[in-house]
């Protein structure tokens, strides 16, 4: 089993994209379920079934939701080109990229005194 001694630049970097992922996430369950203004639905009864899939009318989001979202979504952007580009990879065999990339993305789950 491979041992990879990532820079911390890039640690720091993953665990952003992680947070910022997670906030987003937790941010948008919170938003209507369409970010244009639509009207409400509900589907036909399916065969051998009583359930009737529906969907409220949306507000869409307001100015407000749209700047947070599209901010959001730059950061995580920025934050995956930061990880992806990061000179580290170059000194990755090439076989070996995959099991790097898992790695980094759950090196934060390790404690700093299993993970020196």
């Amino acid at each position: 089993m491979a041992t990879y001694d990532f820079p911390q630049a890039l640690r720091d970097a993953q665990l952003a994209l992680h947070r910022t992922r997670a906030a987003y996430e937790e941010y948008a369950r919170a938003l209507p379920w369409s970010a244009e203004p639509l009207p409400g639905w509900e589907a036909e009864k399916q065969l051998h079934s009583g359930f009737r899939s529906s969907k409220p009318a949306s507000p869409g989001y307001t100015e407000a939701q749209h700047a947070e979202v599209a901010r959001f979504r730059a950061e995580l952007l920025e934050l995956s080109i930061t990880v992806s580009t990061h000179p580290f990879w170059e000194q990755v065999e090439r076989g070996q990229v995959v099991d790097a990339r898992m790695r980094l993305k759950h090196q934060h789950e390790i404690p700093d005194t299993e993970a020196a």
